[in-house]
């Protein structure tokens, strides 16, 4: 069976009370390795993410490492809401890199009615300048990335319809069809209530490696493992039955949103996946698994 190894039993990102915009909570990070060094792009808020704690509005930062474990982070912000999908803010990242442009999904909340959240996109050339693209598909949505590769000359993208992983794809990027449901949650298991991926899959020989959150009956969300078909990531080639990771440390089951591991990015050095996750929609953990050992 397959698991994530933490790196730490502490967080690599923590709020910075100094800052009003990350001062509660940073969580839900997007991640790439590029130019040799880790990149996050994290969801931040200035109070507890959950409707509880009240109107909380979501930022993004920026953090760099050498490492995967020591980040230096930017002061300000370096995506705020500004459109009315985005009142409330942007939330859970999700980067890939084709060619030489960074293609970010997110999710632009506004909240003005039921189901107000909406995907976006954005696109950059440097991770920190970010031109947004607006609304990708105008229905309540999330959990969407694109794959970091086209097929057949597409653009593939995953997206959740709830409760299952959806694909579509899109010759410009503005134009979405052939949306077809790909997994779906088990009854009686950890993935019962829902299931959504985590970061952007990752390619392998054996075919495209998937890792993906899903909530149990009890609300605690987990990461599982998928293996989609090379040529056809519509696919489902395996899954396996156990979770990849679920809350285990004090800081993963206690928090603002308790016994939640939750993942937007994964970055590959040297044949080894650094999983960036979420601990109780409070801080930023790290784990990793070596690509030799992925079996099914």
């Amino acid at each position: 069976m397959m698991q994530l190894k933490r790196l730490l039993d502490k967080p690599v990102l923590t709020p910075k009370p100094e800052n009003e915009w990350e001062k509660a909570a940073v969580f839900n990070a997007a991640a790439i390795y590029d130019h040799d060094l880790f990149h996050l792009i994290y969801r931040a808020t200035d109070i507890g993410p959950h409707a509880r704690y009240g109107k909380y509005v979501s930022r993004f930062g920026y953090a760099v490492s050498k490492d995967g474990i020591n980040f230096m982070r930017l002061d300000q912000p370096i995506m705020v809401g500004d459109t009315e999908q985005e009142l409330r803010g942007v939330e859970d990242p999700r980067i890939v890199k084709l060619e030489d442009t960074y293609y970010m999904m997110y999710t632009g909340f506004g909240d003005r009615f039921p189901g107000d959240y909406r995907i976006c996109l954005a696109t950059s050339k440097n991770l920190i300048a970010w031109e947004k693209k607006g609304v990708v598909l105008d229905e309540p949505n999330k959990d969407a990335s694109l794959l970091p590769e086209k097929i057949e000359g597409k653009f593939m993208m995953f997206h959740r319809r709830v409760p299952n992983i959806w694909i579509a794809f899109s010759d410009d990027l503005k134009s979405w069809y052939d949306h077809k449901s790909i997994m779906s949650p088990i009854p009686g298991t950890w993935e019962s209530q829902k299931v959504g991926i985590a970061g952007p899959p990752i390619k392998i020989r054996d075919g495209w490696f998937l890792i993906y959150h899903a909530v149990d009956d009890n609300n605690v969300y987990r990461l599982g493992a998928a293996l989609l078909g090379l040529r056809d990531p519509s696919r489902v080639v395996a899954r396996q039955k156990e979770p990849l990771l679920e809350p285990e440390l004090p800081w993963e089951k206690e928090g603002y949103v308790p016994n939640v591991v939750f993942s937007c990015g994964n970055a590959v050095k040297d044949d080894t996946i650094y999983v960036y996750y979420g601990g109780a929609d409070t801080v930023i953990g790290v784990a990793t698994l070596d690509i030799k050992d992925i079996r099914f």
